[in-house]
């Protein structure tokens, strides 16, 4: 493929998800991409791990593409001020390859999250601690389009098996449930579909594109997640076999939540990230990997939280 069909192939990505109504909540996550099959790391068969560990602070009050002035703002209000979310996300993904062509994965999530609010008309603050599976996700994925096996369709549901029955633990709104945006679990069933491309460009340099499209097929008890797509695209040096310097650009957008107990109006964002890191292999089968995102556009709707940085860090072993 030339470096102009290449072009076309990530702005394709990039305004897509420009494109999506927007939508976010401060469980929205990270958006790095660290899937190695559609990296192009491996051509193998059998059994591998990845475990990655995402940390981020969700600290600066957001409205439009603006930062919020909570200084402004007096209390008791008519809408809820969110004052900080704290995550600290740990993903386990057990895959299995057949063949070079198909391949299956097994993601568990867990989440710890703190979150501190000012509901609608309290003074003073609410806090609440949420530790717990998440939403797990079956995926299978082929690549047997092309000869060389770098052009790949990712597809699966996200099942509803997070919690949905935290509660506020602190403040006047103690007893509560939080808000369903921030529960461990969506309550839906999501359809996944993904493509994915990667080239080697020479001997040193390789580059990946991919997108992803999240489809929730239902409603839970007055809550439907808005559809989301995210995609990336990196390059990454490859002239050294121990050490592999990486950069990426992640984008992703959400549409706003639904239903009577839905945030409508504080739910939707596009956002944009510049993500530096780098893999080191640690053994013959065993790697370690770290990035940094660093977000370079933010627009949301309503009020929202979203963070200054976040960081990931993570395994990926081969059995």
């Amino acid at each position: 493929m030339g470096i102009r069909n290449l072009c076309l192939v990530i702005a394709a990505l990039f305004l897509g998800t420009l494109a999506t109504s927007p939508r976010a909540c401060s469980t929205c996550g990270c958006s790095l991409n660290s899937d190695w099959v559609s990296q192009g790391y491996t051509m193998e068969t059998g059994f591998r791990m990845d475990l990655r560990f995402d940390y981020f602070d969700q600290d600066t009050l957001r409205t439009g593409r603006d930062k919020a002035d909570i200084g402004s703002i007096s209390f008791p209000s008519e809408k809820e001020i969110q004052l900080s979310t704290i995550n600290r996300d740990m993903t386990f993904d057990l895959g299995y390859d057949i063949s070079y062509s198909w391949g299956f994965d097994l993601v568990l999530p867990t989440h710890l999250r703190t979150h501190g609010t000012v509901a609608e008309d309290d003074a003073v603050s609410s806090y609440s601690r949420s530790s717990g599976l998440g939403d797990i996700r079956l995926l299978a994925h082929y690549q047997g389009f092309l000869g060389d096996h770098s052009l790949g369709l990712k597809f699966g549901l996200s099942l509803p098996t997070g919690r949905r029955d935290d509660v506020f633990s602190q403040g006047p709104q103690a007893g509560n449930l939080v808000d369903r945006g921030l529960q461990l679990g969506t309550g839906t069933t999501g359809l996944i579909l993904g493509l994915y491309k990667f080239w080697t460009l020479d001997c040193k340099w390789s580059l990946f594109a991919q997108g992803e499209v999240n489809l929730p097929l239902n409603s839970s008890d007055g809550f439907r997640p808005g559809n989301s797509l995210t995609s990336s695209a990196g390059l990454r040096y490859t002239a050294s076999s121990r050490f592999s310097p990486q950069v990426q650009v992640n984008l992703r957008a959400e549409k706003p939540e639904r239903g009577e107990n839905a945030d409508s109006e504080n739910s939707g964002a596009t956002l944009a990230y510049v993500s530096p890191g780098f893999t080191l292999r640690l053994g013959r089968a065993l790697y370690a990997f770290a990035f940094v995102q660093v977000p370079i556009y933010q627009r949301v709707s309503g009020y929202q939280l979203e963070p200054g940085y976040l960081v990931s860090a993570g395994i990926h072993f081969r059995f």
